[in-house]
């Protein structure tokens, strides 16, 4: 943004410099006619350029003094900034100048994601948070704690959309038009589906990319390309080789069909959306099209995977350098989740969404926002999001534009906001093979109760 208002003001010079000099060329009567009229233009055009670069949402610099105080960055990792990229090095730049302006010092404090929310929302709640800017995630913090009244809503502090991700704060960790939560990351989870290119150029099957190419990476294919993958490859009447390691899908199947199973304050099980993602999950398991489980875990997909037998592997990206690792002698590649009947894009999806926040107890949060904006208020090497994770991981032109396609589109999902909406029952029953129909009425009425233990019933 920043660059293409550099580039306007420095057209408009230009334009100033070309019209001084026509105007210079000029003689008599005509040179006051044409010099009026070309400096008039110019002046105009220069004052618009200038008004362009006014109009960003940066804030105007501010002064004051935190007479030492130490603020205090908490997650569950540690926030230091590296300098590990021009980008990362002119931010810690950025942030010693500003210590010393405003006379504070930074504490990063990192604690165990396990006991992590514990921590925090007790600190919350006794009035003495543990930090002065807090990462939290959304399921336990909207509604809960703001409306306990424990957050500062911070929309009206972070309108610089050249720092802070604009979707988070207005959209991802809003409530009742306010937002809560803020970050200046602007990548995405990128969740889709990675699949072997050497075990599908062996197998003889269509490349997945063209597809995508087609505009025809949807659900049918996909259930295409998994059975033309399931083989058995020494007649023994038994698969070997398989099209799907994911025995269940639930999260894919809603946010690839633009679609969840609650909204806000109520359960979104009637939406059509919602039924047809349902009833896609519960064909790949009633027709038992992805390969079996064997009693695993959440791992045991990955694991399938990395056995080098099994094409597909609905993923998210942070594990694609394990694989590459366990991986060595195979070729990766990576499409969107294919979408689903209700949906006109691809899409990603978060279902434990988390962002920074500032508590309510801690005094002028205009000054920490200000602050996390000059840090992070920088013209970024980079040309998008991610990219030099992007091109680390990948070698292929066409995965990093699904990746970036992905990312654009992704989702929230709040089903695990309500401890008691027997998510997993609802999960297990469908994928057992009972019909949606069913599971969907016993379910309507538990959904909604424990929605309504969350925000109160109306």
């Amino acid at each position: 943004m920043r660059n293409r208002k550099v580039m306007i003001l420095l057209c408009a010079l230009v334009m100033v410099l070309a019209a001084c000099s026509n105007g210079s060329k000029q003689s008599g009567t005509n040179d006051a006619t044409h010099n009026g009229t070309n400096n008039s233009t110019a002046n105009e055009t220069k004052d618009a350029a200038e008004n362009s670069l006014k109009e960003t949402n940066s804030t105007p610099e501010m002064e004051f003094d935190l007479n030492g105080k130490t603020i205090k960055i908490v997650s569950w990792w540690d926030m230091t900034i590296p300098e590990d990229n021009p980008d990362n090095i002119q931010r810690k730049k950025n942030l010693e100048e500003l210590m010393k302006k405003h006379n504070f010092k930074v504490e990063y404090v990192a604690i165990d994601y396990g006991e992590y929310q514990q921590k925090v929302t007790a600190s919350l709640l006794a009035g003495e948070p543990i930090g002065d800017i807090v990462r939290l995630g959304k399921a336990y913090t909207i509604p809960a704690l703001v409306k306990q009244d424990l957050l500062w809503p911070v929309d009206e502090y972070t309108k610089n959309d050249n720092v802070f991700n604009q979707k988070v704060t207005n959209e991802y960790m809003q409530y009742e038009g306010r937002g809560y939560g803020f970050t200046e990351n602007k990548a995405n989870l990128v969740q889709g589906i990675f699949y072997n290119r050497t075990l599908m150029s062996k197998m003889g099957i269509k490349p997945l990319q063209e597809y995508v190419n087609e505009d025809n990476w949807n659900w049918d294919t996909f259930i295409k390309v998994i059975k033309e993958a399931n083989k058995d490859t020494n007649n023994d009447g038994k698969l070997d080789m398989w099209g799907l390691a994911n025995s269940s899908l639930i999260d894919q199947a809603l946010y690839s069909n633009n679609t969840e199973l609650t909204k806000g304050n109520k359960h979104n099980l009637d939406d059509p959306a919602t039924l047809e993602a349902l009833n896609f999950m519960s064909k790949l398991a009633t027709e038992q099209l992805a390969r079996p489980t064997e009693g695993g875990d959440w791992r045991e997909p990955g694991q399938f995977f990395r056995q080098g037998n099994t094409l597909m592997y609905a993923g998210a990206l942070h594990e694609l350098n394990g694989i590459k690792t366990d991986m060595p002698d195979y070729e990766f590649g990576f499409v969107p989740f294919p979408k689903g009947p209700s949906a006109d894009e691809y899409h990603s999806a978060e279902a434990l969404f988390q962002s920074l926040t500032i508590p309510k107890s801690v005094p002028n949060p205009e000054q920490l926002l200000y602050i996390w904006e000059k840090i992070n208020d920088i013209e970024s090497v980079y040309d998008y999001p991610d990219q030099s994770s992007f091109e680390t991981l990948f070698t292929n032109e066409d995965d990093i534009n699904n990746a970036k396609m992905v990312g654009a589109g992704m989702i929230v999902l709040d089903h695990h906001t309500f401890p008691n909406l027997k998510f997993y029952d609802f999960v297990g029953e469908i994928n057992n093979g009972v019909s949606v129909s069913t599971v969907v009425e016993k379910y309507k009425a538990t959904f909604q109760a424990a929605i309504d233990e969350v925000y109160g019933s109306k």
